[in-house]
C-alpha cells in the first residue's frame, strides 16, 4: 500500500494563505484565509518569518521567500513594489525619477519616496534595500504617472513634477550640480512642458522654486516664458540655490544666494 505523503500542517496553512494573497501578505489575509483570530494570525506570521519562509516588510506586512532562495531572505523584483503597502499616499520621485525619465545617466543606490505618512526616520532599509523618505502633505501629491510592478500599482512623479521637486529641495535631486544637469536634459527633452512646470510650482507654494527656476532658465535656455513667469511670481526675501551649501554671493535680480563652487551651465542646443 502506498502511503499518501502530505505537507506538514504549518506548511499547508502557509500554502493556503499564499494562494489567497498577492505579492504582500497582511495580517488580515491570514485571519481571512485560515479563519483564525488576529492574535493567532500574528503568531503564525512571526513563526513563518523566523523559519525563513517569509520576510517582514513592515508592521503587519510580509512577503514570501521563493523555495530556491530559502535562507537568503526575500527578494523584490523592484524597490517600488513595497511603496503602496508601506507609504501610500506616496510616489517615487527626486533623483530616482530622474533615472526613470532619462534625465541622468547616474545610478543611485537608494529609492527616493515622497510620502503623506509621518515617518520616524528619513532613511530606511527594507528587505536589504535603501529608501530615502520625504514627508509631504497629501494635498501636495499631484503630477504623477502610474507604474506597474507585476500586479502592484505605484506612482512616480511625471517629468515636470520631477523637476519641480528637484528645485524645491535640491538635496533630493542629488545636489545642485546634478539638478542643473537634469534641468539641462529637461530643456532638450521632447516632452518638455514649461507651462505645467509653472503650474506645478504655483501649486506647491514654495517661492524659492521660482527663484531657482528663473535663475537657471536665464542661464541655460532661451525661454522668455520661463524667465518672465518666474519673475512675475517672485516672493520677498532671499533664498539659497542649494540650502545645504555655503553661499556667499547674492544675485539680487533673483534674490538668490549662490554657492561658492564652479557651477556648470550647459547652453548647447538651446
Amino acid at each position: 500500500m502506498i502511503k499518501e505523503i502530505s505537507l506538514p500542517k504549518g506548511r499547508m496553512r502557509l500554502a493556503t494563505v499564499l494562494q489567497n494573497t498577492g505579492e504582500f501578505i497582511y495580517t488580515n489575509d491570514v485571519e481571512r484565509s485560515l479563519k483564525v483570530s488576529r492574535t493567532t494570525a500574528s503568531k503564525l506570521l512571526s513563526r513563518w518569518t523566523s523559519q525563513g519562509w517569509l520576510g517582514r516588510v513592515g508592521p503587519g506586512i510580509y512577503t514570501a521567500v521563493t523555495l530556491d532562495l530559502v535562507g537568503s531572505g526575500p527578494v523584490l523584483d523592484h524597490p517600488g513594489m513595497v511603496i503602496p503597502a508601506l507609504f501610500d499616499p506616496a510616489y517615487i520621485g527626486g533623483r530616482t525619477a530622474t533615472e526613470y525619465w532619462g534625465l541622468t545617466e547616474q545610478i543611485f543606490r537608494d529609492t527616493v519616496v515622497f510620502t503623506g505618512r509621518p515617518m520616524r526616520s528619513k532613511y530606511q532599509k527594507i528587505l536589504g534595500l535603501p529608501y530615502t523618505l520625504k514627508h509631504i502633505r497629501p494635498d501636495k501629491i499631484f503630477g504623477l504617472e502610474t507604474m506597474w510592478f507585476q500586479s502592484i500599482k505605484a506612482a512616480i512623479s511625471d517629468m515636470p513634477r520631477t523637476i519641480i521637486d528637484l528645485l524645491d529641495e535640491p538635496a533630493f535631486g542629488g545636489g545642485i550640480q546634478h539638478v542643473i544637469d537634469c534641468f539641462g536634459e529637461y530643456l532638450r527633452h521632447e516632452y518638455r512642458q514649461d507651462r505645467k512646470l509653472i503650474s506645478y510650482a504655483e501649486r506647491l507654494g514654495n517661492g524659492a522654486i521660482f527663484k531657482r527656476l528663473g535663475f537657471l532658465a536665464e542661464h541655460m535656455s532661451n525661454s522668455t516664458y520661463l524667465v518672465d513667469a518666474c519673475k512675475k511670481r517672485m516672493t520677498k526675501g532671499n533664498a539659497k540655490l542649494d540650502p545645504t551649501l555655503p553661499s556667499p554671493r547674492l544675485v539680487t535680480k533673483w534674490r538668490l544666494w549662490i554657492p561658492d563652487m564652479n557651477l556648470q551651465f550647459e547652453r548647447d542646443g538651446y
